[in-house]
């Protein structure tokens, strides 16, 4: 070669489906963060599952570890009404026919800080089709010695009033245990019942029916896909949620800004890929902005924040 000859371009790293991907540590704890949705793909105590998230190398699936928002779950149709006018989203859910969780899980959010024991991601919600509004989003995934807490701000940077719903889909691992094994304890009053497309039909109360897990016990041959409400809160205003298996527990709590939470096992029935039972904390229930239960209407310069965590047994 030449000594005027440029030297051969070096080969671009492969593509990942994730994006970037950020570590971050805490004594036992390690866990990363993707860009691609902002969201949570592992969670290890001393090398252990956590949460069943996915592989450095694979697509997310199942919604693990994804972050939901301006709404979680379903809009019947993707259609809604705010302030008089109709809007009409993409149809996300083609077999049930919704608009099924929010407009980021497929995202490329930005890194906006990282230390060793936590990472800052955002992202810039702009308006698109079925959706008017501008809104600043946040997350931080900090792990500490209780474990993982993360916390989420929108701020509205736009010149009009936003419909706000929020909710975040980690999956609990099991690890090889059998779901009829798996010990839950689901801290709420109500259960949400839905129809056919899994959309509300009303809330009814736990008491007497199989989906009641306030005390805690074994799921047996209950199956869930279940969303709870009237959540039962501890003295420190936080509601939490256990999953127990044979040799792991987990508890996910969440604040005050969080009235609901979906518990899903049908992962944990089919042993799908990382085994888990997703317990994911929301703001609003499904089909929120129609019937309006949950909804946060963020004024022009409002923000809205909310904090959960998981806390290894």
């Amino acid at each position: 070669m030449s000594a005027l000859s440029p030297a051969p371009a070096a080969e671009p790293a492969p593509a990942l489906p994730t994006g970037e991907q950020w570590t971050i540590g805490h004594g036992p704890f390690e866990a990363t963060v993707v860009e691609v949705g902002g969201g949570l793909r592992t969670m290890t105590r001393d090398g252990v599952d956590v949460v069943a998230g996915y592989g450095a190398d694979e697509a997310c699936r199942s919604g693990r570890g994804q972050q939901l928002m301006p709404w979680p779950n379903r809009i019947r149709d993707g259609r809604y009404t705010a302030d008089g006018v109709e809007h009409q989203l993409p149809v996300t859910e083609v077999p049930l026919h919704n608009a099924s969780h929010g407009l980021v899980r497929w995202a490329l959010w930005e890194l906006v800080d990282h230390a060793d024991d936590r990472v800052t991601v955002g992202y810039r919600l702009h308006p698109q089709p079925g959706w008017d509004h501008f809104l600043n989003l946040r997350t931080t995934y900090l792990l500490d010695d209780s474990g993982l807490v993360v916390t989420t701000a929108a701020r509205n940077v736009g010149p009009t009033t936003a419909p706000f719903g929020y909710g975040a889909h980690p999956y609990l691992a099991i690890g090889e245990t059998l779901l009829p094994d798996v010990e839950l304890r689901i801290p709420a009053a109500s259960w949400v019942e839905v129809d056919e497309r899994l959309l509300p039909v009303a809330d009814r109360p736990v008491e007497g029916q199989p989906y009641d897990f306030r005390t805690a016990h074994r799921v047996g041959d209950v199956r869930l896909d279940t969303a709870y409400t009237d959540v039962e809160r501890d003295a420190d205003g936080l509601w939490r949620a256990v999953v127990r298996a044979a040799d792991r527990s987990a508890t996910l709590w969440a604040d005050a800004s969080f009235g609901w939470l979906q518990v899903f096992t049908a992962i944990a029935a089919d042993r799908k890929d990382a085994v888990g039972i997703a317990v994911e904390p929301m703001s609003c229930p499904a089909d929120a902005f129609n019937s309006g239960a949950g909804v946060v209407l963020l004024e022009p310069g409002a923000e809205w924040t909310g904090t959960w965590g998981i806390t290894p047994g």
